[in-house]
């Protein structure tokens, strides 16, 4: 997605790419033997909900990623987890920086409820590189 969410007010006004990734899991059984699409997720019915949040501009993709897991659990209400990723990539810190992310997350089978944050350093030459990009995988956030 190209949208507007950032902080700071240019990031707004200029806009950036995201990439929104969309866990839900569910018992799809009946649609695996029917072959009919109401036994299942409705995947355009997810790129709906996920376009229509991505042009609400917010200062924080905290923020877009709790609204888009909203509306999901609204709709698909038998889903037993849904899981939420926005990454901004190559976001403006002064740095290589391929991607800053955070995750709103339900349980299901993901690896349980909470939400998480983390970055995606590009520059491995960096002495700090290897050591920073570790934090990607802490449940700090």
């Amino acid at each position: 997605f190209y949208a507007y969410h950032g902080y700071y007010e240019e990031e707004r006004l200029i806009g950036g790419y995201f990439v929104v990734d969309v866990y839900i899991d569910t018992n799809f059984a009946l649609a695996a033997q029917t072959d009919e699409l109401s036994g299942t997720v409705n995947y355009e019915t997810v790129y709906f909900i996920c376009r229509m949040e991505m042009k609400r501009p917010s200062k924080l993709i905290e923020n877009v990623a709790q609204r888009i897991h909203s509306k999901l659990s609204d709709v698909f209400t038998r889903a037993s987890g849904i899981l939420v990723r926005i990454s901004k990539l190559n976001p403006p810190l002064g740095g290589p920086v391929n991607r800053s992310y955070v995750e709103v997350d339900s349980g299901g089978g993901f690896g349980g409820k909470g939400n998480k944050g983390g970055n995606d350093f590009g520059d491995d030459d960096d002495d700090f590189g290897g050591f920073l990009s570790s934090f990607d995988d802490l449940d700090m956030w």
